[in-house]
């Protein structure tokens, strides 16, 4: 009988030390990796689809790793499959951030530019993700209808 508890503790135990590694493990990964920082959806003003209206609409990602990573062929989406793929070796340095902006304009190391003529993120609630060059979900941002922008 005495055996029997000892066995069950042990089972119950390996199961919960298994369970909160396996909790922790995505934590951990993410950690590491890119994020979306924050999502700025609804851009101040009259959404009239200026220019710099549209570029007041953006995407900021930060490097979490502890080098530079190498963001080309990386897309950032939205709910209805609006898509940017960022072209050519982008390097992002370690704690570094890039703004995705909606509108046009000239790409530099700290901003990028969709190039898009119509608003991306919905002012009414929306997701934003981030994949990898091998399509693999790195992170998301979903926001509700509530405010201009959001922090993820």
């Amino acid at each position: 009988m005495k055996n029997n508890r000892l066995i069950g503790f042990a089972a119950t135990l390996a199961v919960a030390i298994g369970g909160s590694l396996t909790v922790a493990a995505p934590a951990q990964a993410a950690a590491a990796a890119v994020e979306i920082t924050k999502v700025y959806y609804n851009s101040p003003g009259t959404d009239n689809r200026s220019n710099t209206s549209l570029n007041a609409e953006y995407v900021k990602l930060t490097n979490r790793r502890s080098s530079t990573l190498n963001l080309k062929s990386w897309t950032l989406r939205d709910k209805s499959n609006h898509v940017y793929k960022f072209s050519g070796d982008f390097r992002l340095a370690k704690g570094a951030s890039v703004y995705v902006h909606t509108g046009k304009g000239t790409n530099t190391s700290t901003h990028r530019y969709w190039g898009s003529g119509n608003y991306i993120w919905n002012n009414t609630g929306d997701t934003a993700y981030l994949r990898n060059s091998a399509g693999t979900g790195i992170d998301s941002c979903k926001w509700g209808s509530k405010g201009s922008y959001t922090y993820c």
